[in-house]
């Protein structure tokens, strides 16, 4: 497996990333910006891109902006929003052909740089502020998106899980927005929120493919000018000990009851015990051959899936279940079990060796791919820490039954969340 190296140059505005490689027959560009996540502007925040991918000053329509990226032998491009620990993250994405791989000379990675920064700095206005009808129509749009999420019921329930679990936490705040908000947000309003954004939010650029670094740092000198001043910083998550266990239960009408487990770690991205973290949650809950789906799904039957996953940035993790509405006590007291195992040290020595392949091989696989590559790699400026991939994968190799063992026991459950059916199935929940 080639090493990846991350080429960072620290502008006054932004920080490049220039990731070189030859596998790929496109050149990756993304925008990351990034800001501590705030209840009173994640709203704007979550309306931002719906608007800003609807035109700009020179493509005033969503069609002149697909145009122009058919025009761009069919570039791909997105903007979307998410949440990385405490941070709100806004992410412009363009996928470009390379040059070498088509009959053409035009500099193709000079007008997707154009094309971003027209995105970006360009944005469709009418006198200083969005258009009213297009912020409306777009409100309308995270309205729905918004209201959706009741019905996956899975996304749902760790919704809710996260609300009651960290209620008091910036991480508790939802990066979709909140309907409540959307009455207040109008052209003008959104505008500024837009401005803070591209003037304070930290911004990192990454540029992966058969690139060379000086032309690329030179392009952006050349054609990507904001105006900035300030910029913030990431910031790292509180971490909040375990409380006594708290246990919420809601009733809609569904068949498949939703029981999600939610556990504090005190383990982040930069911590030392994050590798025996990974192989911990591998063998609870986070593949095929793990406890909670063995032991859980197929020998008892209790449930219709059970997995688990952690939060880098958080330090926290989630366990997931489906189950009958009927089973609650009998799969909540089977995955409060499976915990207890490796806490007593109960790991065989194919689970361990299953578990470090399987996380080594997922790694390839997410770094198999340009959005990937980036999306690693940026996990290191939120988490704070510099590493090479094959650091990574020789600290996974190096991670002992004692490291799972005490990883394990430091591992607290804080919260768990039931959505069952409306005739029951928890009656002490």
């Amino acid at each position: 497996m080639n090493t990846l190296v991350d080429n960072q140059i620290d502008h006054q505005d932004y920080q490049l990333h220039m990731i070189p490689t030859t596998k790929f027959k496109t050149n990756t560009i993304a925008l990351k910006f990034a800001r501590p996540i705030e209840r009173d502007t994640i709203t704007s925040r979550a309306l931002l891109p719906f608007v800003l991918q609807k035109g700009t000053k020179n493509f005033p329509s969503e069609r002149e902006l697909r145009l122009e990226l058919d025009r761009l032998y069919g570039a791909k491009f997105s903007i979307n929003g998410a949440k990385k620990g405490e941070n709100h993250i806004i992410t412009l994405t363009l996928d470009l052909p390379n040059e070498k791989f088509i009959d053409v000379e035009n500099d193709l990675l000079k007008q997707g740089v154009q094309f971003l920064h027209e995105v970006v700095a360009n944005p469709k206005l009418i006198d200083q502020a969005f258009d009213p009808d297009l912020v409306a129509k777009e409100k309308e749009t995270l309205e729905n998106k918004i209201n959706s999420i009741v019905d996956e019921k899975m996304q749902y329930a760790n919704m809710r899980l996260v609300d009651e679990m960290c209620q008091d936490e910036s991480f508790g705040i939802r990066s979709h927005g909140y309907i409540d908000d959307l009455d207040s947000i109008d052209g003008t309003t959104l505008y500024d929120t837009y401005q803070d954004m591209i003037q304070h939010d930290r911004l990192d650029i990454y540029v992966v493919g058969d690139i060379e670094g000086e032309v690329v740092q030179q392009l952006f000198e050349s054609e990507f000018k904001l105006e900035r001043q300030n910029p913030v910083e990431i910031k790292e998550a509180d971490q909040v000990e375990a409380g006594q266990l708290n246990t919420i239960s809601e009733a809609q009408k569904v068949q498949q009851a939703k029981l999600h487990f939610g556990y504090r770690t005190q383990i982040t991205y930069r911590d030392e015990n994050y590798p025996a973290l990974q192989v911990f949650n591998g063998i609870f809950g986070g593949f095929p051959h793990s406890k909670l789906f063995l032991n859980v799904r197929e020998k008892h039957s209790l449930a219709y899936y059970a997995a688990s996953r952690f939060e880098s940035h958080k330090g926290l993790l989630f366990v997931f279940s489906g189950i009958a509405p009927e089973k609650y006590e009998e799969a909540k007291d089977i995955i409060m079990k499976q915990h207890e195992s490796i806490q007593e040290g109960n790991i065989s020595d194919d689970e361990l060796e299953q578990t470090k392949k399987a996380i080594i091989h997922s790694l390839k696989e997410t770094l198999d791919g340009s959005r990937g590559i980036i999306d690693w790699h940026y996990q290191q400026v939120v988490g704070g820490k510099q590493q090479t991939n094959q650091d990574v994968i020789d600290a996974i190799q190096e991670v002992t039954k004692d490291d799972v063992k005490k990883v394990a026991n430091l591992v607290a459950l804080d919260t768990i969340y039931l959505l069952t059916s409306e005739d029951g199935g928890a009656q002490d929940a």
